[in-house]
């Protein structure tokens, strides 16, 4: 486990025992503190929380903070710190304490998935109370209050994800955190008012009061799920089109998804936020799509292309870039896609870029289709480089044909993972978030 990490662990449990000390040990006044209504309330956040949903990058997103934000409002900080240590639990964590069981996480991770919810819990709880003076009434002021802890909540909770993320993969915490915000932060914050008419109607008619706001907390989870849905859907139609491209050259099948694969972890490496890996992702599967446009006899020529065949070649990238130009969704994707070609020092093409001219994310992506291809057989060199060959030509052209920022990271990353890029065509899965958030270079181009 990284040093960082276990420090985060270390320093948020110990937020967690504090937060649960000062909830025990400050009187607050309530409108709920029995025992029925805890476990109601715990019920309520099992049931919300009961299939997350597992968002790009890996965050698993439910609706679990309306009710526990309704039982902090009710219950005040215990009740906050009682539902959201209990009330978040999920079947995999459960799995995970038990010997031998199936589970993506550590026990650690259980825990930090808990104190990650109780400590944002018990501070909105707080500040509730700090300005209403504790108890609920159905108004204004209560109202906003509930925002504002609603706000804090999402926020903190948020923002311990992104940490834990940050610190176990060495990417930047605020490319992580930003990411989250834009993808589900204003609605996460957009459960409070929810929160408050829950509360409102368990003053006002007790828990059979709650079940109507089953259906709004289904709708917004289901919401949650089509974004994943339409995502997937449009991440396979770019596979698709991929596949299309490498199926007419047996020499480059599954070429692209390899080149997805180097891309994007080379982005982390550098630090790439989010929206820059999604266009890798995408990028590395479309960067040769305008090869449909080349005709065969010049694509499968094996042996040297003449001039004419050569400019034909060339054309790709803008043909690639004018066929997915159309598409409003990739156009993070089209400066990747028009110059992943182009060459460090000028030379390259289709617009002849120096340095910095060059789109950083193209950089990357000339280096992963670069090493893919010196690393893979192809017509015109039957025998692939070993990797070391392959990354021996990486730095020979480092700064003529390559960013060199881009080949140091590279080679550090396959310093630290050998074999990596070559061991799987596979996609990069999903990784499971411990959360609640819950061309030419010696070779001709590829």
């Amino acid at each position: 486990m990284p040093l960082r990490l276990r420090a985060l662990l270390s320093a948020v449990f110990a937020a967690a025992c504090v937060a649960c000390a000062a909830a025990l040990l400050v009187p607050v006044r309530t409108s709920a503190s029995d025992g029925v209504a805890v476990l109601f309330w715990v019920t309520v956040t099992l049931v919300s929380g009961a299939a997350p949903i597992r968002m790009p990058g890996g965050t698993r997103v439910d609706v679990a903070i309306a009710p526990v934000l309704a039982s902090a409002v009710l219950m005040g900080p215990i009740g906050a710190m009682v539902v959201a240590a209990f009330g978040t639990t999920e079947l995999r964590e459960l799995r995970a304490l038990i010997p031998r069981g199936k589970s993506s996480l550590p026990w650690y991770g259980v825990a930090y998935n808990h104190a990650a919810v109780v400590v944002p819990a018990v501070i909105s709880a707080f500040l509730y109370v700090a300005l209403v003076g504790g108890g609920f009434v159905p108004d204004g002021q209560h109202l906003a209050a509930v925002v504002a802890a609603g706000v804090v909540h999402a926020m903190g909770n948020s923002t311990l994800t992104a940490l834990a993320i940050a610190f176990r993969e060495g990417r930047p915490f605020r490319a992580i955190f930003m990411s989250n915000v834009r993808q589900f932060g204003i609605s996460m914050a957009g459960l409070a008012p929810l929160a408050w008419l829950m509360a409102a109607m368990w003053v006002v008619a007790g828990p059979i009061g709650i079940l109507p706001f089953a259906l709004p907390l289904y709708t917004t989870r289901a919401g949650y799920q089509k974004v994943v849905e339409i995502r997937d859907m449009f991440t396979q139609t770019v596979k698709s089109l991929a596949g299309a491209v490498d199926a007419k050259d047996p020499f480059t099948a599954g070429h692209s998804l390899r080149v997805q694969i180097i891309a994007r972890d080379l982005g982390k490496e550098m630090g790439c936020s989010e929206e820059d890996l999604e266009a890798l992702e995408w990028g590395g599967l479309l960067h040769d799509i305008g090869k449909i446009g080349v005709p065969d006899a010049v694509l499968l020529k094996q042996g040297a292309l003449t001039r004419d065949e050569r400019i034909l070649m060339n054309a790709h990238p803008v043909k690639g870039e004018e066929i997915l130009r159309p598409v409003e969704k990739l156009r993070l994707e089209l400066p990747i896609i028009r110059h992943h070609h182009e060459w460090y020092n000028g030379s390259g093409y289709p617009d002849g870029l120096i340095a910095d001219q060059i789109p950083f994310l193209a950089r990357i992506m000339h280096v992963a289709d670069s090493f893919e291809a010196m690393t893979a057989a192809r017509p015109y060199r039957m025998t692939p480089l070993a990797e070391e060959e392959a990354l021996s030509e990486l730095r020979k052209f480092s700064g003529i044909q390559f960013d060199p920022d881009v080949v140091v990271a590279f080679e550090r990353l396959l310093q630290r993972r050998p074999g990596w890029a070559r061991s799987s065509a596979a996609p990069p899965p999903v990784r499971s978030i411990p959360l609640l958030g819950k061309h030419e270079a010696g070779a001709q181009p590829a």
